[in-house]
């Protein structure tokens, strides 16, 4: 969904991710081995957020929102969707703006500067990316099954379909509800009941499209 913003996606790369192991800066295993690494990472990808501005796609999703109840659950760790107006985010895998406390997997706190070696909370434990990695737990999937089961339409914007818990939210739709596939190299989908429309397109160039096809 980012990437025509100028965000690197996650599989970018032959599994690298700005040049580094994914394991390395996306794990526990990583942190514990070197959290400088990590943080000196994530500082960088935080800072990049102020260079990048949302993308037509983010906005098209927000202005649907005077015609739909509109709820996104994404995959990304920017806050590009809240830029552009959208109300109502999920973010699964956590969020680059916040962080917390290394054993308080429950904090989320605010933060846009760069994380430090020595930055505590209030419980004097170092804080990390409130991000979620590879191995941890995903506890906003709980906050994201109840909507995708209710939905009367499920899109879904440029993911290869390969990480889960998320990959699998899929199949928890309403056999008869329509779902909307957009990437420009579209993965399968096995096993969907589903009427599926797939368009192998860039997350700008497909919500137009949708755009146009959900307003008549």
């Amino acid at each position: 969904m980012s990437a025509e913003s100028g965000i690197s996606t996650f599989r970018d790369s032959n599994g690298l991710w700005e040049n580094h192991d994914i394991m390395e800066v996306a794990s526990p295993e990583g942190w514990y081995k070197n959290p400088e690494l990590v943080l000196n990472f994530y500082n960088k990808r935080r800072a990049q957020l102020k260079e990048v501005v949302p993308n037509r796609g983010h906005h098209i999703l927000a202005e649907l929102e005077q015609n739909f109840e509109v709820h996104i659950i994404t995959q990304n760790v920017d806050d590009l969707h809240e830029r552009a107006g959208s109300s109502k985010i999920i973010h699964l895998h956590g969020e680059l703006t916040k962080v917390r406390g290394e054993h308080s997997e429950n904090e989320k706190i605010h933060w846009t500067e760069d994380i430090r070696l020595g930055d505590l909370n209030a419980k004097d434990e170092q804080l990390r990316p409130a991000i979620v990695w590879f191995g941890e737990a995903v506890p906003e999937i709980d906050r994201a099954l109840p909507l995708v089961e209710q939905a009367d339409i499920l899109v879904v914007i440029g993911t290869s379909m390969q990480v889960y818990p998320a990959a699998g939210l899929v199949h928890y739709t309403q056999p008869h509800i329509p779902v909307f596939y957009i990437d420009p190299k579209p993965a399968t989908i096995f096993d969907l009941a589903n009427p599926l429309e797939t368009f192998a397109l860039s997350a700008t160039e497909g919500m137009e499209k949708l755009r146009n096809l959900l307003l008549g």
